[in-house]
């Protein structure tokens, strides 16, 4: 029987080992029509104003990505509106940063599901008894996307809504953080933590 040498194990180590990338938030770092979107600190607020919206809009890191780790609490004021998280993305209109990839869903009898925006419509419908059971609906719920190679998992107050691999899925892309168009909403993004798979 062969056995793994301590330089074989430390290698596969470091290929899982996670980077954090200390300037995801930077405003700098993000791009989107900004009189919708604040970044502060490590929180992110959505506001679609008075009289909501008419498209779907999104505030886009500037950056892609592969493998990585994101984890926040999220909260839609008043329970409403809808909102979502674009893993390996693309912006396909600038002037109203629209995009089109994969999506963690937000919202009403959507939470936790894999959506494509633009992208052929749902990908993977979380349970939604499931997760209705845990979900805090006017308040913040623990929310991680985890994303290596063609794998996603997905998981709302340490439920798993999604876990498998999706061979469409993009080899890298943006994220995205979204602001449904309808009638005004709010989202706050907040604890906020992203790290880097190599």
């Amino acid at each position: 029987m062969l056995r793994p040498t301590l330089t074989a194990l430390l290698a596969l180590s470091c290929s899982l080992t996670t980077v954090r990338a200390a300037d995801f938030l930077d405003p700098p770092n993000w791009e989107g029509l900004m009189q919708y979107w604040k970044i502060e600190g490590n929180s992110i607020v959505g506001n679609s104003g008075a009289k909501g919206l008419t498209f779907n809009t999104f505030l886009c890191s500037k950056k892609t990505y592969k493998n990585f780790a994101l984890s926040f609490k999220v909260r839609l004021k008043e329970g409403k509106g809808n909102s979502g998280v674009q893993i390996r993305s693309h912006v396909h209109d600038a002037a109203k940063f629209a995009v089109t990839g994969p999506q963690a869903d937000i919202g009403e009898g959507w939470w936790g599901s894999l959506y494509g925006e633009n992208f052929g419509g749902m990908m993977k419908m979380a349970d939604r008894n499931q997760i209705n059971a845990i979900l805090k609906n006017d308040d913040f719920n623990d929310y991680s996307i985890k994303v290596v190679g063609k794998h996603v998992t997905i998981r709302i107050n340490g439920v798993t809504a999604v876990d498998q691999e999706f061979e469409k899925l993009p080899d890298e892309g943006i994220i995205a953080f979204q602001l449904h168009a309808g009638g005004p909403m709010e989202v706050t993004f907040k604890d906020i933590v992203f790290n880097e798979i190599k």
